[in-house]
């Protein structure tokens, strides 16, 4: 199901994401919701509360080489919390939530980062690149920034 996104100026926006303990149907559902709702807006990224939901939930799929977004690509973060951040790096962003709009953002270059996943089970990635920076502005919309 397609959900609607929320865009700026709306206050949910400022909203700090809860954390998730229910890890159950409801959850993969929504998550599921998320990826056809970013695959429909042409998004690399989406922070639950992006679709008014305040849970600490956010999905990625970065492109390969080509610029093809497969669901086997698909990550999906619950609670994220980014260790070791080191270097910086400066990318022009855009946002489904501000759509038509980009900014050059500093963000760190590499990060390690400690979530879980669908079923609750611990994980930890190292990310650079494109991931890296995803990941830095998905978590800024869960802490209502």
């Amino acid at each position: 199901m397609i959900l609607p996104i929320i865009t700026y100026p709306n206050k949910q926006l400022k909203t700090i994401s809860r954390t998730v303990t229910d890890f159950d149907e409801e959850l993969h559902r929504f998550l599921d919701d998320m990826f056809e709702t970013m695959m429909q807006s042409n998004g690399i990224g989406l922070a639950a509360i992006q679709v008014a939901n305040p849970i600490r939930a956010l999905i990625l799929c970065i492109p390969d080489d080509e610029g093809n977004q497969e669901k086997e690509s698909l990550i999906e973060i619950i609670n994220p919390v980014i260790h070791n951040p080191q270097g910086t790096t400066l990318y022009q962003e855009g946002c489904l939530s501000v759509p038509g709009f980009y900014e050059d953002v500093e963000r760190f270059e590499t990060l390690t980062l400690h979530y879980q996943n669908r079923h609750g089970e611990t994980c930890v990635m190292e990310a650079d690149e494109l991931l890296s920076i995803a990941i830095q502005h998905e978590i800024d919309h869960l802490d209502g920034k």
